[in-house]
């Protein structure tokens, strides 16, 4: 199961692997530091790595400091082709892109590495930067606020600007994401409790929908299915993954909905098996879950981090068919600055 770690010099929050077919073996690592005291301050950094289950290698690339980091992504696999781009939302408001490039700092051409070079940025609020998501397109980015705003970047190759503005929650905004199938439309969730849609083809962006009741904790994380277009998925402080139908917002699909012994932080759905996801649940270590049929099913956990469990993400590219040695995981903790990749045990079929 397990392959191998890393120790960071900072809180690991996220990792993130490439979805660039040239570059799958790329994982994105970032940190988030509060040095608490008279002058606090946000320190934070982005590593990285090579990985190659095969050969049990976990080898940093580069390490690029930075303020604290929240949250990084990495543009869609269909923009940018043979550059890709790594977003990042950190404490001092600011949006930041990266591209992925060759370093031939090496002896030899073929020792040549792959470094993150500064590209576009742009300050976005005085309050904290605390999630993002590309469009489909990688044209516009979403980011949520620490004030309850969120706000819509567009993105040429150039500059970053402030298309849009709102305020669309009363608390944190902890969760923002396209809707893949319908790029108009934005999916927020909050410390508020609050799961809202948001259609931007209008300016201010037109509220869509709105459930408020259903979550008893704050909402962390949003996700549209890959290959359902009327569904989305939620994480929450409450422990519990929701599954719901956006043309029928008041209840989730699935109310037998089980508790997965800590709040879910991130959702990350398997790249080649419909239904069956990767959650980070913070107090309670990572699940794979099952949302096929009419029970939500968890398949596997997995507990080797001794901390907060905060990042979570499949390694794109491999084998299509579910089988479990094509299946890498990297999941990351915070307390503890550690970064694991494994594989699963179970055999997750399509």
């Amino acid at each position: 199961m397990d392959i191998a770690h890393f120790y960071l010099n900072g809180n690991t929050d996220a990792v993130e692997f490439c979805p660039h077919d040239s570059y799958n073996h790329v994982l994105a690592a970032s940190t988030y530091t509060l040095q608490e005291g008279d002058n606090p301050s946000r320190s934070g950094s982005i590593a990285l790595f090579n990985v190659n289950a095969g050969s049990g290698q976990l080898d940093l690339l580069h390490c690029l400091e930075s303020t604290g980091i929240f949250d990084i992504k990495w543009s869609p696999v269909e923009a940018n082709i043979g550059r890709p781009l790594l977003a990042q939302a950190d404490s001092d408001g600011y949006v930041k892109v990266y591209g992925l490039e060759s370093s031939s700092d090496g002896p030899e051409e073929k020792d040549a590495g792959l470094v993150l070079r500064e590209g576009t940025g742009a300050k976005v609020s005085s309050s904290m930067c605390l999630c993002l998501d590309w469009s489909p397109s990688a044209t516009s980015i979403v980011v949520g606020l620490s004030d309850g705003s969120v706000s819509l970047l567009s993105r040429s190759e150039t500059e970053l600007e402030i298309e849009q503005e709102w305020k669309a929650h009363d608390f944190e905004l902890w969760a923002a994401s396209f809707d893949t199938h319908q790029p108009h439309l934005i999916y927020t969730g909050s410390d508020d409790c609050k799961f809202s849609c948001w259609d931007i083809r209008d300016c201010p962006s037109n509220l869509v929908f709105r459930n408020s009741k259903e979550h008893k904790m704050g909402v962390c994380c949003i996700t549209k299915s890959i290959s359902d277009p009327n569904v989305v998925l939620t994480g929450s402080y409450d422990e519990h993954i929701r599954v719901w139908d956006i043309r029928s917002i008041s209840k989730p699909v699935n109310q037998s909905s089980i508790c997965l012994g800590g709040g879910v932080w991130r959702i990350k759905q398997h790249p080649h098996v419909p239904g069956v996801v990767l959650a980070a649940c913070m107090h309670n270590g990572f699940a794979i879950i099952d949302l096929r049929g009419e029970e939500i099913k968890i398949v596997e956990t997995y507990s080797r981090h001794s901390s907060l469990a905060y990042g979570a993400d499949w390694q794109k590219g491999g084998s299509k068919e579910g089988k479990r040695e094509n299946m890498v995981i990297a999941t990351c903790s915070f307390y503890d600055r550690l970064v694991r990749i494994w594989t699963p045990q179970c055999n997750v079929s399509a």
